[in-house]
């Protein structure tokens, strides 16, 4: 040091910048690039799809960390020449098989009649789950009816295969005078309490810390109930699919967190979620609990999982995420045209195949069902959902008025309504009144 206290040395040296190593090449930035797009010919020739009975099957109990490597194989059941095999197998009985199939029949005969009333002009919105019905309809069967189901958009199998009533359904999507939910909320966005379905948000993954919170409120009562939450892969990006997972580590929540990855988002593909990087299945190692990835056409692996995952969760050994490998066949909402992003015939190569076709080989492979019962069935049910239609549009359809009083606006907010909105209510009424309305 000198006597002004200054470092002795070159200053030069000093006053120099830290510069880079010589010769490096320039940073880039790596976006995501589906693998086909309009025009391209799709070719998943390259998929490694396990075969059936090739992932093994834990204990429910097991810890997370010695099931790693089930967050990236692929739980599968159902197998080309209709069989199902492996430790997966759930073993259903013919009944439940059929009910199964019956279900998924009804949801895609519900889901072409609704898509043909917005074409109409019925209705402003639609969104169908072709190609995805296992997805709802398995879990459905696999969960106890008591169970809590907090669903997105696609799930409309849940409430089918719980034996909802269409006519309710219809009447929400026409927001018409039978709407229960008198015209508040989006079509499709239903809410049936009794059916354990939680109202759907149009907010993406909300429903995610919704099913944690309820599933710990019904552990801490000292319950038996537990809860499921759906989301698209997409939706992994959101703040509250992570804040979710967080608090089902940390108090080990009887919940299952369901995502859904059907490849594309409204016009994005599963890429810009970190579909390159890794599985979905396999946010769940970094927190601690237990992944499945499944195959989400199969529907016996889907129920499976699901079953295997409720009763992890009813013994107490903490939440499970399932990703669901499915395929989304038709556009995103009526509002969306798949045709602008992704290729033509992407679909009809998709190599796992139809979920209610995959089902129904199975069904006829063991001897209780046939190609005639199968078309029979298609066809009563789409003549009732074609009549029940019809009895729906009586209540109202899209451009027909007021469906509800205009007091309605008030209602349901509080138990009691306050003073205050009591004297809105009724000066809007006086206005109505005096201007002849």
């Amino acid at each position: 040091m000198t006597q002004t206290g200054e470092r002795t040395g070159d200053a030069s040296e000093m006053a120099r910048p830290n510069m880079p190593p010589p010769n490096l090449p320039p940073l880039s930035l790596h976006v995501p690039e589906p693998r086909f797009r309009p025009g391209d010919e799709a070719d998943f020739s390259d998929f490694d799809i396990p075969a059936p009975g090739a992932t093994p099957r834990p204990d429910e109990s097991a810890a997370p960390a010695d099931m790693r490597d089930l967050a990236y194989g692929l739980v599968r059941v159902l197998g080309d020449d209709g069989q199902a095999a492996g430790p997966w197998n759930p073993r259903l009985p013919a009944e439940t098989l059929l009910k199964m199939l019956r279900a998924m029949a009804l949801t895609r005969a519900f889901d072409e009649r609704m898509f043909r009333a917005q074409r109409q002009g019925k209705t402003s919105f639609y969104m169908k789950s072709t190609g995805e019905e296992a997805v709802s309809v398995g879990a459905a069967h696999a969960l106890q009816r008591d169970d809590m189901c907090f669903p997105s958009y696609r799930q409309q199998g849940i409430l089918i295969a719980r034996d909802w009533p269409i006519i309710d359904m219809m009447n929400q999507i026409y927001s018409n005078k039978g709407d229960r939910l008198k015209g508040r909320q989006l079509p499709i966005m239903y809410s049936a309490r009794e059916a354990g379905f939680f109202s759907i948000s149009g907010n993406l993954t909300t429903q995610y810390p919704q099913a944690v919170g309820w599933a710990m409120a019904s552990a801490a009562r000292g319950d038996t109930r537990i809860a499921a939450a759906w989301c698209g892969e997409g939706s992994t990006a959101e703040g509250d699919f992570h804040s979710a997972c967080t608090f089902a580590s940390v108090y080990r929540v009887p919940v299952i967190l369901n995502v859904v990855n059907n490849q594309w988002a409204i016009s994005s593909f599963s890429g810009f979620a970190g579909a390159e990087a890794t599985t979905f299945a396999a946010r769940a190692v970094g927190y601690g609990i237990a992944g499945l990835r499944v195959d989400g056409n199969d529907i016996l692996a889907v129920h499976a999982a699901t079953r295997w995952a409720a009763d992890r969760a009813r013994a107490n050994a903490g939440p499970t995420l399932i990703e669901h490998f499915t395929y989304r066949a038709e556009g995103h909402s009526t509002s969306d045209d798949p045709g602008a992003y992704r290729s033509a015939n992407e679909g009809s190569h998709w190599p796992l195949g139809d979920p209610i076709a995959r089902l129904k080989r199975h069904c006829i492979a063991i001897g209780i069902w046939d190609e005639d019962r199968q078309a029979a069935m298609d066809r009563d049910l789409a003549e009732m959902v074609r009549d029940t239609a019809r009895q729906a549009e009586k209540n109202g359809i899209l451009g027909h008025g007021l469906h509800h009083p205009m007091e309605s606006m008030f209602e349901d907010v509080f138990e009691e309504m306050p003073w205050h909105l009591k004297e809105q209510q009724q000066q809007m009424l006086d206005e109505q009144k005096a201007a002849g309305l």
